[in-house]
């Protein structure tokens, strides 16, 4: 059964690893997310918000030239097709509300993509709030269209410049921000990372991905499992909503698709289950790639929110009991495949989506079988990326 316990483990993994100065921030939250997210006003305005605000749900797609160039039924979960263009909104809009009624004044988050942090800056337009997101220098630079839409909608982005300049050194900042406002300022993490109860707090905010599948499913296909779910992982948020109803079907094939950068033993990739060991990344005991002291290793991904050196806890324990199957694509591949699906299907992915797209040439699967690829992200913010690497 792959179920989070009362102090936020997944079997070995999760827990809340903090210093006492964060206690306060995130006892209060563990303490009051269940009975909000229960109310019947909370849900009433997130679902109205999904619905009128975000565009859900989402399309189930079927990709027929795709399904024929790869001999199998294969749909596409366009959450690209979300407002913002991606689905990193299901949980700004969870956790923005959220934070209301706790009484914050100040909004935080950090952003590899930029996906996250326009997610937030744009939460936090629509609730009249302040909002500083931490970005690492090199995103900034290759991810300019989320920084300016960011900066368009009201937020403050603040560059980290320690360290690898990227996603988890954005982490590093915004973490040490909340504990210098712990008292009026909520921390919007964008992934199923960070400490109890984040992991699991995310995916519940993300599970209406899998909710919804299960009904297109079922109008389509006459049956709500597919045979296989694909998502891409860096922290692993999009493959938390899309795996989360299906995590206790043992039927239904869950496949991570991870950022093998250069390749696996290059010294430049982000494949955390390839090369990582279990040990303590902000705040929740995961795998992560880690030398033997105990020093994280940079990460490395052509694509910015999978340049993460480490995956949420509860990806992790789904590696550990091998209810998941993890593959590590490198960038080559991954740029290959978000090209053919614009060519096949007139669909932009994000590089990080193209990474699960890529999944499809590296596992077994019969003719008959129905394949859920979770479209994470629409490929706008990565079109210079593209141009460079196709020379168009």
């Amino acid at each position: 059964m792959i179920k989070v316990d009362e102090r936020g483990f997944y079997g070995k993994f999760g827990g809340a690893y903090i210093p006492e100065m964060l206690y306060p921030n995130v006892e209060e939250l563990r303490e009051n997310y269940e009975s909000i997210l229960a109310s019947p006003d909370f849900q009433g305005q997130f679902q109205g918000l999904l619905r009128d605000y975000v565009g859900r749900p989402t399309p189930l797609y079927f990709a027929a030239r795709l399904s024929e160039k790869y001999g199998a039924k294969i749909y596409l979960k366009r959450e690209d097709l979300c407002h913002t263009g991606a689905h990193k909104v299901n949980n700004t809009i969870g956790q923005i509300l959220l934070a209301r009624k706790l009484g914050k004044k100040r909004i935080i988050a950090e952003t590899g993509a930029g996906q996250h942090g326009v997610a937030t800056a744009t939460v936090c337009a629509l609730m009249g709030m302040e909002c500083t997101v931490y970005m690492g220098e090199i995103d900034i630079a290759r991810q300019r269209p989320n920084v300016e839409r960011m900066k368009i909608l009201g937020a403050q982005v603040v560059p980290a410049t320690s360290g690898s300049k990227t996603l988890k050194d954005a982490t590093n900042e915004a973490m040490r921000a909340w504990i210098n406002n712990p008292v009026d300022t909520h921390y919007i993490i964008g992934s199923v990372v960070g400490p109890h109860p984040y992991p699991e707090m995310v995916a519940r905010f993300q599970s209406v991905i899998s909710e919804e599948i299960k009904w297109q499913l079922k109008e389509k296909e006459g049956r709500e499992n597919p045979d296989v779910v694909i998502a891409c992982v860096g922290g692993g948020s999009n493959a938390a909503g899309a795996f989360y109803h299906y995590y206790n079907t043992p039927e239904v094939r869950l496949v991570a698709a991870e950022a093998a950068g250069l390749g696996i033993n290059s010294g430049k990739t982000a494949a955390t289950t390839a090369k990582g060991t279990p040990g303590i990344l902000h705040g929740s005991k995961t795998i992560l790639m880690q030398t033997e002291d105990g020093q994280v290793v940079e990460p490395h991904s052509i694509s910015a929110g999978l340049d993460y050196p480490g995956i949420g806890p509860v990806h992790a324990h789904l590696f550990d009991v091998g209810r998941g199957e993890f593959v590590a694509v490198e960038d080559k591949d991954a740029m290959a495949a978000g090209v053919e699906l614009s060519k096949l299907e007139g669909i932009i992915p994000a590089i990080e989506s193209a990474h699960a797209l890529y999944a499809l040439n590296m596992i077994e699967y019969g003719k008959d079988d129905v394949i859920v690829v979770n479209l994470s992200g629409r490929g706008d913010k990565d079109l210079e990326t593209y141009i460079k690497w196709g020379g168009y």
